[in-house]
């Protein structure tokens, strides 16, 4: 882990650094690489140097990057094929309200988004998963806000974890059993936060014997409560592993060692279904391909071939 940085939250403008970038719904945003520093037990060093030049000629030329993967996902105990997308774009945020900024602002800093969505059926009834994760580039502190929303034909459900002085948390769902729920939580790693820190320095992810929360995703699917659980975690030169031995689950992602450092693909092993259905099974997802694009002005009919390139239809 890295060295703990105590105080409040810490903001200064990089002097005369303002990147253009094109965003949904907004013609044109100018980037505030700001740095924040927050205060808690498993912050994150910040990086002195602030982002390399090829950081910025990539992230920040006014383009997603958008990678499709071919997933076969456990549900149920059985694989279910389908299609998933990670979806990575940075934006200017505004800490604390904890919204995408509409405009320039000296309080905004700069986040790396990731938008992770999820599509299969089970049977005769289809999932749609999509989780949005709002990590600092600075690199130095949690995930600033985490979403997550399934929906299929039982019902839909959602939550929300923002980063305060804890981690708050909003949850709603259609069971009785889970409801509407507001709590809060002692800050920990957070599994989604990870893909995202991934794409910034593969070499300052978090190693050892840890205590993370795992992805809104999996907690909401797998039915368990949404806290830290100890992990056994390790990196090599491209895959990073996550074990959760509390809840028989492990993770693995890989990655292109070099930058930008792409998700080449990852797997998920831990029991799928319920009572006599319920065996140990494992959700991959493979990479199909990748295309740098400004996807919200690509609303046309006939961008509906950019799909076709990532073999989403």
């Amino acid at each position: 882990m890295k060295k703990i940085i105590k105080g409040k939250i810490l903001i200064w403008p990089v002097i005369g650094l303002f990147l253009l970038i094109t965003s949904c719904n907004k013609k044109s945003e100018t980037h505030d690489l700001a740095s924040s520093l927050e205060s808690n037990s498993s912050a994150k060093t910040s990086t002195a140097k602030g982002p390399s030049q090829a950081f910025k000629d990539y992230w920040y030329a006014g383009k997603a990057e958008i990678t499709s993967y071919k997933l076969e996902q456990a549900r149920y105990g059985e694989i279910r094929e389908g299609k998933a997308v990670l979806i990575y774009v940075t934006e200017d945020f505004l800490p604390n309200k904890q919204v995408k900024a509409d405009n320039q602002n000296p309080n905004n800093i700069s986040v790396l988004k990731l938008n992770a969505t999820k599509k299969f059926n089970t049977g005769l009834y289809p999932y749609s998963i999509m989780q949005s994760t709002f990590y600092p580039v600075s690199n130095n502190q949690h995930a600033i806000k985490i979403t997550s929303s399934i929906q299929e034909w039982c019902g839909q459900v959602y939550a929300q974890l923002n980063n305060k002085d804890k981690f708050e948390v909003a949850s709603y769902s259609y069971f009785e059993s889970e409801g509407d729920k507001n709590f809060k939580l002692v800050k920990s790693i957070l599994e989604n936060e990870l893909w995202t820190q991934l794409r910034i320095d593969p070499k300052s992810l978090p190693v050892g014997n840890l205590q993370i929360i795992p992805s809104l995703e999996y907690s909401r699917l797998k039915h368990v409560d949404l806290k830290a659980y100890n992990a056994q975690v390790s990196l090599t030169n491209n895959t990073y592993s996550i074990e959760y031995p509390e809840l028989d689950r492990t993770l693995t992602i890989q990655f292109n060692p070099n930058f930008p450092h792409d998700i080449l693909g990852w797997e998920e092993t831990f029991k799928s279904g319920f009572g006599k259905n319920a065996k140990t099974l494992t959700t991959k997802a493979t990479k199909l391909n990748t295309i740098k694009s400004a996807y919200w002005g690509k609303n046309s009919n006939k961008d509906e071939v950019l799909r076709d390139t990532l073999q989403l239809n």
